[in-house]
């Protein structure tokens, strides 16, 4: 029976630790708010553990999903740490949205003690965490992969070796760097078109079915903005700290990226004025002040 702890019952990380709450798993939990760690026990029999350490005592694997490398970094030391409990031949899989050189210190450090480490960030967001159907970028040695296989299938539909320790990370961070720029840019453009007098509506339904479709253009526009519903499941802060990490990323590897670095700074300062809590959708917000016209069907063609 795998002996698994699950540390980060956020938004997205609540879901996947349920596909985990099943016969055949040991399954402890952790939260930093211990309320809703509780919560989570009595509602899926997991055991809630106090601290980290006692979260990877005796565990097979250990997944954290938090909000930013540092945040698991700092649960590695001190008596109530992860270094002091997790025992030789575990695996600590960081399922974060993190950065390369924050994982890659964290491995090495976890190497030491004989327990192997894997950066897995995720894609999918809420609904896919909650249907199980993820999709999970590993970087790592291929051998501690398919030893946690079976677990990271309980929440990953497609489950993909990226390379080494980082590597999955800065996928994820490329990533999450292109949707920034579909949402920007295709604000940009309705914004323009409807000061031309051509209903939103009507230019999603042509771009939808032509070359310039995103996800962002299938989906987040016609469900969030459109709408103007904009519910909040993904905070625009974090999509900004991983467009941050992706332009770090073509820094580091001396890549020309103008349009990286632009959307990085226009991401930083619509975090700025929409703050920490906005959604990722509502940099349209940001773009509507700007250009001077709401992205809304205007009803008619409609």
């Amino acid at each position: 029976m795998p002996r698994v702890a699950f540390l980060g019952l956020g938004a997205i990380g609540t879901p996947m630790a349920r596909h985990l709450a099943r016969p055949g798993f040991d399954l402890v939990v952790w939260n930093r708010t211990r309320a809703k760690a509780d919560a989570f026990g009595a509602a899926h029999g997991a055991r809630v553990a106090t601290s980290p350490a006692e979260a990877a005592r005796d565990r097979d694997v250990v997944v954290t999903c938090l909000p930013v490398s540092a945040d698991v970094e700092a649960l590695l030391d001190g008596p109530d740490g992860l270094l002091a409990t997790l025992p030789a031949g575990a695996v600590l899989v960081d399922c974060t949205s993190g950065d390369g050189p924050t994982s890659r210190r964290m491995a090495a450090r976890l190497a030491e003690r004989g327990v192997g480490f894997l950066d897995a960030p995720v894609s999918g967001g809420v609904a896919g965490a909650e249907k199980g159907a993820l999709t999970v970028m590993v970087g790592g040695e291929a051998a501690t992969l398919e030893a946690v296989r079976a677990v990271l299938a309980c929440f990953g539909q497609k489950i993909v070796h990226c390379g080494a320790v980082g590597a999955g990370d800065a996928l994820k961070a490329v990533n999450n760097a292109l949707l920034a720029m579909h949402l920007w840019g295709t604000a940009e453009g309705l914004v323009a078109l409807a000061k031309a007098g051509v209903d939103p509506a009507v230019a999603l339904d042509v771009i939808n079915t032509s070359s310039g479709r995103s996800n962002a253009s299938m989906n987040l526009f016609p469900e969030r903005v459109l709408s103007r519903a904009f519910p909040r499941t993904f905070r625009l802060a974090l999509l900004d700290k991983d467009v941050g990490i992706a332009a770090d990323l073509a820094r580091e590897q001396r890549v020309v990226s103008p349009l990286l670095q632009m959307t990085n700074e226009l991401f930083r300062q619509a975090r700025l004025e929409l703050g920490e809590e906005a959604d990722h959708a509502e940099v349209a917000r940001v773009v509507e002040r700007l250009g001077g016209a709401e992205i809304r069907a205007l009803g008619g063609n409609a």
